[in-house]
């Protein structure tokens, strides 16, 4: 199984609550969750949030529109991992996604997906070596790595870093592959932070989405080249 696990929460200090607010007509967690469903290598997609109160509304609004949702303790990101690959039954990788991240491109985690598969890396990603815009994100791991680095992880790293991190820190000891973008645009920032980047979000979407919801990288690179209005919000 290939499991994605979307990180997502209403606490932000700069745009607190974005998670929920309107993107085209729906909260912009959903418009994620549209995108990385189409994907075509992933098994499962797992929503994961907190169990404090302040997320309530995100996870009920999940639920009710069907997606799983995992509810952990918000300080222990590794636990909180861990608790999705339990819940999911047995899987051979873990796909991360970040919930800043309206423009996460199908393509791409398919892509890097494929690339896992056939190098059998423990951990494949676009993150180490950059040549896409951040907010792109997709990182892949090994259960079995992710296993390995949890368990060994004493309490308080496991509660204030990443396993993933811990993953990417140790390429002697996890075999590391990288997707790289045909040409580098990793100036750009297309990550959803500040009330700006929102706008950025709902200008780009309200250019591209109507004639097609799974637009990718190269799209958004084209509108940009004709709209300077939100190639500047882009310029990281």
């Amino acid at each position: 199984m290939i499991l994605a696990i979307l990180q997502a929460r209403m606490t932000s200090p700069r745009l607190p609550g974005k998670a929920m607010a309107p993107l085209r007509g729906e909260p912009m967690i959903w418009r994620q969750v549209e995108r990385i469903r189409q994907a075509r290598c992933l098994t499962r997609l797992i929503v994961a949030t907190s169990g404090e109160a302040v997320d309530d509304p995100l996870a009920s609004f999940l639920v009710s529109r069907g997606q799983t949702v995992f509810r952990g303790a918000s300080e222990n990101l590794s636990r909180r991992f861990m608790r999705c690959v339990e819940a999911a039954g047995p899987v051979r990788h873990v796909v991360r996604i970040k919930g800043d991240s309206p423009f996460v491109d199908p393509g791409l985690i398919d892509e890097t997906v494929r690339l896992a598969l056939a190098s059998r890396a423990d951990y494949v990603s676009n993150r180490v070596q950059r040549s896409f815009p951040l907010g792109l994100e997709v990182e892949v791991v090994t259960a079995e790595a992710l296993i390995r680095t949890a368990t060994e992880a004493d309490e308080a790293t496991a509660a204030g870093t990443s396993p993933l991190a811990q993953i990417r820190a140790r390429p002697d000891r996890y075999p590391q592959a990288h997707v790289l973008a045909r040409r580098d645009v990793s100036a750009l920032d297309w990550r959803v932070k500040t009330s700006a980047d929102m706008a950025f979000a709902r200008g780009v979407y309200d250019a591209l989405y109507p004639a097609d919801p799974g637009f990718g990288l190269e799209d958004v690179l084209s509108i940009l080249q004709g709209r300077h209005d939100l190639a500047e919000w882009a310029a990281a």
